[in-house]
């Protein structure tokens, strides 16, 4: 699932359903290409806001879907995920493929960044060798034009034999010209790319031995299946009678052991070495200059010693003093204390006196652990500031190009830990819900670097309001905030380190399309964050509500208080009060509900400054919250989450033990 399409998903604001739908009957529109080239964007425009999102059968990577509107409904259009070959490695990659190989189109829309067009065409030859109905979308054309690169689109179109056409498409130019393409389209000429020796021989025996089918040609077919392509080998060969098949694996299997490299070597090779001669004839570049400020930037958020100070802006002035200080403090404060506290809240519990003569019902709507007078007044008044000031600064990184080169910044760091730069998209978004972030592992390569990702996103990565929150706690003790940072930030290395030394597998590799480094648009900001912000009033207020009924039942059966008394011994050996067992509680519904209840108790003054910085470590590396337990167990499975969680919860309180000991050895005044 790439990026574009989680998001889309999960905080775009769409009707979405989420089911195994396979298609409308339409004629397809199949949009493939790289990550980080405007393939979503692209989707978008062509459809509108209201596309169906589902696994595709099988997998659990999901596939966007929408009825075209600039082609007046004509059309289903496919974002597919993202891919750099047909030779797929990844999920998503395998899933791009099946697209291509299982559901026939009208036309296949390649999407490329046009300034890094020498290293995406090779992707266009694949997909006109396998005779499919493609056109070329150079994305981003203003940003070749102001680097002075000057393609030649009707030549190019020549050599090529296909449509080419030049968009921009978060302004919308070029695709009204695109969609007359789409109309007019036919399949490839299936021009061939010169493999050459022993590698052009064996595609040439293995395609004699296999029969049209699937709408992808023999050649292409034979090169994927020389390849050890798993995507759909019955599909690849065309048949299904076994001895037919096995005589075709056997003629591939004396291909290959010709061969003194892998045929994905020598292929990568020859679509170069083609992609070169063409581009050779219809792209001209400017002569080398001085880079400009924009590239200087870019440079310098990518460099280690320019781009860690860099970042650290971005973290102090993003989370800390924007979502901790104003959404947190000034915000919360305002909200929490004036509107619920001296408003909302004792209306509420006067009027549910006069009308509920029943206790137990009444608590059930007000009083300490009622629907309005906490779950509301937590959603409404602590979170909602915090996660609203958090997507305001998660759009503006979005949209300004930063995220891909925190990618590549941190990518060395985090091989250490198992993973790649690629990562940083599960890992930020972690940092706004820990349960859609375990979603979007999925776009990783190896279950490896699944796995360790998602045991780090439950360990040690609190969402945009337990973040905001605790940031909140903490701002007015700042050496607390400090242990707390560093603690965490330890044990995520060390957990990491850990990980990837007990988990086996090989070592990640990593490759990620750079979009423009630009200014924010303010429109782009203000819709991100709205829809984010819509998003989070249908998806978890009612998981405050939900959490708020859990707690009656609890507290009416006698659960609730039976679980706090239970966990009071465990909270007194890390040196924090009775009332802190309550928080822990409240953070198994969610984590941003155990924060909030830790700041209750600092408003009634039942917490120092030690203890302040230990009750933020051990709930911060505290378990996952259900939400996040039950998407852990839908990926990773029911052996693997409850081991995961038994070992985060065991690891929270160690710390937070150690923590205490230490910070009260030393005598820390925080």
């Amino acid at each position: 699932m790439s990026v574009g399409t989680l998001l889309r998903k999960i905080i775009g604001g769409e009707c979405c359903e989420n089911q195994n739908h396979t298609g409308t009957g339409l004629p397809k529109v199949l949009i493939v290409g790289s990550p980080n080239v405007g393939k979503s964007v692209l989707f978008n425009r062509l459809t509108g806001r209201y596309v169906t999102v589902s696994n595709y059968p099988g997998t659990t990577v999901e596939v966007s879907r929408g009825r075209s509107k600039v082609l007046e409904g004509r059309f289903e259009v496919v974002d597919t995920p993202g891919m750099y070959s047909l030779s797929a490695i990844t999920d998503e990659e395998r899933v791009a493929c099946r697209l291509l190989l299982n559901e026939p189109a009208q036309a296949v829309l390649h999407v490329i960044d046009a300034k890094n067009i020498e290293r995406m065409l090779g992707v266009t030859l694949q997909l006109i060798e396998a005779g499919l109905p493609v056109i070329l979308v150079l994305n981003m054309a203003d940003e070749v034009r102001r680097l002075g690169i000057r393609i030649d689109t009707r030549r190019l179109g020549e050599l090529l034999h296909i449509p080419v056409v030049e968009t921009v498409a978060t302004t919308g130019e070029g695709i009204g010209e695109l969609a007359v393409e789409i109309g007019e389209v036919q399949p490839a000429a299936g021009q061939k790319v010169d493999y050459s020796g022993e590698l052009e021989q064996a595609i040439t025996e293995v395609a004699e031995q296999l029969d049209e089918a699937g709408g992808i040609s023999r050649r292409t077919r034979a090169l994927l299946l020389l390849q050890e392509d798993s995507s759909d080998i019955e599909k690849l060969i065309g048949t299904q009678d076994a001895i037919r098949t096995e005589a075709v694996r056997a003629v591939v299997s004396a291909g290959r052991g010709r061969l003194e490299h892998s045929p994905h070597y020598y292929a990568t090779l020859a679509t170069k070495r083609e992609a070169d001669r063409i581009l050779s004839r219809a792209l001209s570049l400017p002569a080398p200059g001085m880079p400009n400020f924009r590239e200087k930037l870019s440079r310098l958020c990518m460099h280690p010693l320019t781009g860690i100070p860099l970042l650290l802006l971005v973290l102090y002035f993003g989370l800390y003093k924007f979502v901790g200080e104003f959404g947190a403090g000034t915000v919360v404060g305002f909200l929490e204390d004036t509107v619920f506290g001296k408003g909302i809240n004792p209306w509420v519990n006067r009027a549910a006196e006069a009308v509920i003569p029943w206790q137990t019902l009444r608590e059930l709507f007000a009083g300490q652990y009622g629907i309005i007078t906490l779950g509301v007044r937590y959603a409404v008044a602590i979170i909602l500031p915090i996660v609203g000031t958090f997507f305001v600064a998660f759009s503006i990184l979005e949209d300004s190009g930063y995220l891909p080169r925190l990618a590549m910044l941190i990518d060395r760091v985090f091989k250490k830990i198992g993973l790649n730069g690629r990562a940083v998209i599960p890992i930020v978004l972690g940092f706004g819900c820990d349960t859609m972030a375990t979603m979007v592992t999925r776009t990783l390569e190896t279950r490896r670097e699944r796995v360790i990702a998602s045991f780090l996103l439950a360990l040690a990565i609190p969402c945009s309001a337990q973040l905001g929150v605790i940031l909140g706690l903490l701002a007015g003790h700042p050496y607390a905030l400090l242990v707390w940072a560093g603690a965490v930030a330890t044990i995520f290395l060390l957990a990491g380190l850990l990980a990837a030394r007990l988990l086996p597998g090989r070592g990640p590799s990593f490759y990620m399309e750079l979009p423009p480094l630009r200014l924010p648009k303010l429109t782009n900001v203000a819709v991100k964050t709205y829809t984010r912000i819509v998003w989070y009033f249908r998806e978890v207020l009612p998981l405050f509500i939900l959490a708020s009924v859990f707690i009656w039942v609890g507290r009416v059966t006698g659960i609730f208080d039976l679980l706090v008394r239970g966990l009071e011994p465990v909270v007194n050996l890390i040196g924090l009060p009775d009332g802190a067992a309550v928080a822990f509680l409240f953070g198994f519904f969610r984590r941003d509900y155990g924060a909030a209840g830790l700041y209750d108790l600092q408003k009634a003054g039942a917490l120092s400054g030690v203890q302040l910085a230990v009750a933020a470590i051990t709930l911060t590396l505290f378990l996952p919250c259900i939400a996040q337990f039950l998407m852990m167990k839908k990926e990773r499975g029911w052996k693997l989450t409850l081991l995961t969680s038994t070992g985060i919860l065991v690891l929270a309180f160690v710390v937070g033990f150690v923590a205490n000991a230490i910070l009260n050895g030393l005598g820390a005044q925080l």
